[in-house]
């Protein structure tokens, strides 16, 4: 696909995040609102487009094993790489570099990577067994350290940390909707068409909602560039361009990936770190200043980089 393809495709996507960030900015429509468009998104219109695309999928050719495990070992050498280099800056507190390595190795899926995928190739279907990995392995982990490091009152013993880590990884809306989807298409469960097209529906506004969400995130937040310190510079061009580049090294090299699925793999470690960051960095009261900018500013950089991306990888 050629620059202008690519920029021409890209076209929705600019159209709904930048009416979000116009709107937020002339104050038409309210930044706080952000947090309604978006919990609308990911609470029910991504849930919905999910369920629905899965169960009419054909498992066999979604679950890619090669290309899975590829982007599994691309994003453990991530992991690895973004913990090394916390340690020689200095930082140790298993926290902290827990919330840099999923700065770093985690993507936007729900709010970015989706209606990016539904623009460019009509569906998001590769996305969806690296959302399981994602949220089912990497969230997992990062928040069993979040949760092992609390104290004071209610924090609990480290069963009942690690049950609420597992927990809040398993149960969120878009982890139940892939494995409902995922358990009635192998039962072969006949769901009423009025059923699937209501999730289509419904499904069809989560592309545009989840992008005009981000761009009222941005327009509130602003954007201070002068401001941005070396460690926010090191963490989104490890986020925007090393990880892209390194999922395309192992899956293409040493996993041999290729064709679409490889197009797809570092498409989507290109997208920008999850808004997830700054909720866990609010939560556990860890980085929240450095998540809020790194999560804000990795997705103006995704963004740009886009056409660059998809005409390197699929052109």
């Amino acid at each position: 696909m050629g620059g202008a393809a690519a920029l021409e495709k890209l076209m929705p996507v600019v159209l709904a995040f930048g009416a979000g960030v116009l709107l937020a900015r002339r104050k038409v429509v309210p930044a706080e609102s952000s947090k309604v468009f978006a919990d609308y998104a990911f609470l029910f219109a991504v849930p919905c487009y999910l369920f629905g695309n899965i169960y009419g999928a054909d498992l066999s050719a979604l679950f890619a094993w090669r290309a899975i495990g590829g982007y599994a070992a691309a994003a453990a050498l991530a992991v690895v790489l973004v913990a090394a280099a916390s340690a020689l800056a200095g930082i140790r507190e298993p926290r902290d570099v827990a919330l840099r390595v999923m700065a770093g190795v985690q993507v936007n899926t729900a709010y970015f990577a989706v209606p990016v995928f539904i623009t460019f190739f009509g569906t998001a279907a590769p996305i969806f067994p690296v959302l399981l990995f994602q949220v089912c392995v990497l969230s997992l982990v990062v928040i069993s350290i979040m949760e092992l490091g609390r104290s004071g009152p209610g924090a609990g013993s480290t069963a009942q940390k690690l049950t609420r880590a597992v927990g809040a990884s398993l149960v969120t809306p878009v982890v139940l909707s892939c494995n409902a989807g995922i358990l009635l298409n192998l039962l072969s469960v006949h769901v009423p068409t009025v059923v699937l097209d209501g999730a289509a529906f419904v499904g069809d506004s989560a592309s545009p909602v989840a992008l005009f969400a981000l761009g009222l995130h941005l327009g509130g937040m602003g954007l201070d560039i002068r401001g941005t310190t070396r460690e926010e510079l090191a963490l989104i061009g490890f986020k925007c361009l090393a990880f892209p580049l390194l999922a395309w090294a192992v899956c293409g090299v040493l996993f041999g990936v290729r064709g679409p699925w490889l197009t797809y793999l570092v498409l989507i470690a290109a997208m920008p770190t999850p808004q997830n960051l700054f909720i866990f960095a609010q939560r556990y009261e860890v980085g929240v200043d450095l998540s809020a900018s790194v999560v804000i500013k990795s997705s103006v950089v995704s963004l740009l980089l886009l056409p660059l991306w998809l005409q390197t990888v699929a052109g």
